[in-house]
């Protein structure tokens, strides 16, 4: 949670092109919840923002790409006994324009999907990977963490 004691809001993004998804291995920041994990881009909304003003700000700032038709796919609700309550806006996106930049969080780099799966993320990662492969409905997925282990997760 933040110093507020609310939940945090976020996007996850994941931009999409031949099978494969950019996706960000955390290696540079300090005290990071998702430090030597591969994950979307995406970050923390800011005062007045949209989910789709999020996601196009953040991946912009980490990638140097502009997603010009993001898909909003679902929200994933994370309980963690240490990170407390994060609802993240997940998105999808095939169209987008711009040059790849060097990111200040880790390594970007475009992975086949089932190369991804084998790569070191959370537990749930892999739940919601594999939604946005099988599903065309926005969906809400809750994931609860004790710890780094996955203890619960329920579509619905």
């Amino acid at each position: 949670m933040n110093d507020t004691g609310r939940p945090r809001l976020t996007t996850l993004c994941y931009l999409e092109r031949d099978g494969k998804y950019l996706v960000l291995h955390r290696t540079k920041k300090e005290h990071d919840e998702n430090g030597g994990k591969w994950i979307g881009v995406g970050g923390k909304f800011e005062a007045g923002e949209t989910p789709v003003e999020c996601a196009v700000r953040e991946v912009k700032e980490e990638t140097g790409l502009t997603m010009l038709a993001p898909l909003f796919r679902g929200i994933v609700t994370f309980v963690s006994d240490e990170w407390g309550v994060e609802y993240m806006h997940l998105f999808t996106c095939t169209e987008f324009e711009g040059e790849l930049s060097d990111c200040d969080e880790g390594e970007l780099e475009w992975l086949p999907k089932a190369e991804l799966l084998k790569k070191r993320m959370w537990a749930g990662d892999r739940i919601f990977l594999k939604a946005l492969d099988e599903r065309a409905d926005f969906f809400s997925l809750k994931l609860r963490y004790v710890g780094e282990t996955l203890v619960e997760h329920k579509f619905g």
